[in-house]
């Protein structure tokens, strides 16, 4: 089982909200999903984006591939600078 953090859409119609989450890759976008690990609503920006760091971090040892938008808000909240020094730790 191949498992992906990516974002899955919420909200109106042309007022997205999404949820971050952990999820089979071969599941819908919007379809059923493992975790919810946290949200991001673009009209507030990515600073404003709540992401639980335990589980992000949990996730991405377990081995889970983060979508490109999930990777650049990992990147903008450090959370992919604390998986980094986590791995040289472990080495």
């Amino acid at each position: 089982m191949a498992v992906k953090i990516r974002l899955t859409r919420f909200g109106r119609h042309k007022d997205p909200f999404f949820r971050v989450v952990a999820a089979d890759s071969r599941f819908a976008r919007d379809g059923r999903y493992i975790e919810q690990i946290g949200h991001y609503d673009p009209a507030k920006g990515v600073e404003n984006a709540v992401i639980d760091e335990e589980l992000a971090l949990k996730w991405l040892e377990a081995g889970a591939v983060p979508s490109e938008t999930v990777k650049a808000i990992f990147n903008r909240k450090g959370i992919n600078a604390k998986y980094a020094e986590s791995k040289k730790k472990a080495k």
